[in-house]
């Protein structure tokens, strides 16, 4: 079995032509987060990755085997929860707040200027949409943001892996469902808002 132990930031430094001749390979968060893993790439060849610990790999970095050919990894879609403020009900600031609970629970998060990322978890689903959000189930890239203290050796647009473990978060009451309602927003509003 081949080995990769070096990653090249989105590439870095590497002519467009090469990247556009390597070997290719899919891979989800779950495995991205890890710094040793095993992966088949497009070429059929099994290779043992084994970075330095803490290294997360981000869709577009690209890993060197021991024999110096290169893989690009491409972020997989995965089922992701898609959160985005309610325009009817809410603005763009509680997007912020869900931030805010979401980060005291450890949860990865992919921060955007319109909308979140998690993975699936029907309580924070819950809390979510009881916070008057629009939560959605989707098949996406997941890139979460890193650490703000990891010291992992390279850094880009997303940052480092995440730092501790995710923790489960309390259980919320109270419903917001924005769900598959039939109202004439579209989303299922049981709050009164006087419209």
């Amino acid at each position: 079995m081949l080995t990769a132990n070096k990653l090249m930031p989105q590439g870095g430094g590497l002519a467009p032509v090469l990247l556009k001749r390597a070997a290719t390979v899919e891979l989800d968060w779950d495995v991205r987060q890890k710094s040793r893993f095993d992966i088949t790439d497009s070429q059929g060849r099994p290779i043992g990755v084994f970075l330095p610990r803490g290294t997360a790999v981000r869709g577009g970095d690209v890993l060197v085997a021991e024999d110096g050919s290169l893989i690009r990894v491409i972020a997989a879609a995965q089922p992701v929860m898609v959160i985005t403020h309610c325009r009817e009900h809410g603005t763009p600031f509680d997007l912020l707040r869900a931030a805010y609970h979401l980060g005291n629970r450890h949860v990865p998060i992919e921060l955007k200027p319109d909308h979140l990322k998690i993975e699936p978890d029907h309580v924070l689903a819950g809390m979510l949409r009881s916070m008057h959000l629009i939560v959605r189930e989707a098949e996406e890239a997941f890139e979460p943001e890193g650490g703000a203290y990891g010291a992992h050796g390279h850094s880009h647009g997303g940052g480092a892996a995440p730092v501790g473990p995710v923790l489960h978060p309390d259980a919320y009451s109270g419903s917001h469902d924005h769900g598959h309602g039939h109202d004439h927003h579209g989303h299922g509003h049981d709050h009164s808002h006087g419209h």
